[in-house]
């Protein structure tokens, strides 16, 4: 039976080769990703062309499955009786279970201003007040809008006068 071209020797599965890694390097702080795929890349010769995309996709599963723990750039299989490592910061605020009858909408609420239909009619445009340009704008104060006039000062004895 012919073998089939371009396919790879069979290799163990992602999480197999890691922990196989972890268990092989034996650090106390666990192994980072450079470690582990040096070592996979060490022990297995040929490996896929995604080789750091599949590894870094595979590590976070397993990071968020519970099945590593992630802990100062280090990846490290959990110790059962140790409790959890926190990183930096606050700790996310636990989420509430919903109560009993509560409804769970389908789709999250959208967040801003919502779309405009586009099947709805254009608004009516509205007249435009049409103001008298020979009267300057008056507000509701009954003062005109902006800055008084400059009063011209009156001159006293200062030019030519009639007796």
């Amino acid at each position: 039976m012919a073998t089939e071209v371009g396919k790879p020797p069979s290799l163990p599965s992602y999480p197999q080769m890691i922990f196989e890694a972890m268990s092989a390097l034996q650090q106390k702080d666990g192994a980072n990703k450079t470690a582990i795929s040096k070592y996979i890349e060490s022990r297995y010769g040929d490996l896929p062309a995604g080789h750091s995309n599949l590894l870094s996709a595979h590590l976070t599963r397993m990071k968020d499955t519970g099945e590593l723990v992630f802990f100062k750039n280090n990846y490290l299989i959990p110790d059962p009786t140790a409790r959890p490592r926190r990183g930096r910061g606050r700790p996310p605020k636990p989420k509430d279970p919903l109560a009993p009858g509560a409804v769970v909408p389908s789709e999250p609420k959208s967040r801003g201003r919502p779309k405009k239909d586009p099947n709805a009619e254009p608004a009516p445009k509205k007249p435009k007040p049409v103001a008298p340009s020979a009267q300057p704008a008056v507000s509701k104060t009954g003062r005109p809008r902006g800055r008084p006039r400059k009063v011209q000062p009156q001159s006293a004895g200062g030019g030519a006068e009639e007796s």
